[in-house]
């Protein structure tokens, strides 16, 4: 009698689409993927009730539940709704202590809510603040997997990934994180599985070792 899969559902990093997957491979006889898309927020949402409805999308019990960057964020508030069997994030924080100076500032002084979105619709400015400066290859790299472009999905999304208010990490979290990351650097965070040399765009130039750093956090 042969094993029953496992379906793995797979939140994307802020803003990007299914397609930054594409280097991720689990073994086909044993792991069955999904990709949540973004979905666009309702007006003045809380990051709970978009969780929710991000949840609803998850079909069958007992999954892993694996989020990137601020899909990290979103995924740990899905699982409320969906009580994953393991719950993954991958170059992403677990408490808003993890944030990195530059983001508690920004929190305090709401400098946030004067990011010109509107004017960050270019692939270029996009991914220049999802990923950070960084050579003009991976830029060039990341960009393409930016397809969600509409101004209200960044607003709420660059304000829920500031002002996140989680003070505890939930229990049992696995965190895989690259010690190279410049968005989320290693140095404020603690109780990861580290990816040596691995950037915040790892799960494209490192996929192969990202995808074997999932399976084992899935089988231990």
């Amino acid at each position: 009698m042969s094993k029953q899969k496992t379906h793995v559902y797979f939140v994307p990093g802020m803003a990007a689409g299914k397609e930054i997957f594409k280097n991720i491979h689990l073994p086909e006889d044993r792991y069955v993927l999904h990709i949540l898309e973004w979905l666009i927020p309702e007006r003045n949402e809380s990051l709970l009730n978009y969780a929710a409805r991000m949840a609803a999308r998850v079909k069958e019990k007992d999954v892993v539940l694996a989020g990137v960057s601020f899909g990290g964020v979103v995924a740990q508030e899905m699982a409320a709704f969906v009580n994953p069997r393991k719950l993954i994030i991958i170059s992403s924080v677990k408490s808003r202590a993890e944030l990195p100076r530059r983001l508690k500032i920004a929190r305090r002084t709401a400098v946030y809510k004067l990011m010109p979105t509107r004017l960050m619709l270019s692939a270029d400015d996009l991914t220049k603040f999802a990923i950070g400066p960084r050579s003009k290859k991976r830029l060039k790299l990341y960009q393409e997997f930016l397809h969600v472009r509409d101004k209200r999905y960044l607003d709420w999304a660059i304000r829920n990934m500031v002002c996140w208010q989680r003070k505890e990490p939930l229990r049992n979290i696995i965190h895989i994180h690259g010690d190279k990351d410049i968005i989320f650097p290693i140095k404020n965070i603690s109780d990861c599985v580290v990816l040596e040399g691995g950037t915040h765009i790892m799960l494209l130039d490192k996929g192969s070792r990202v995808s074997e750093k999932i399976i084992a956090a899935i089988e231990e």
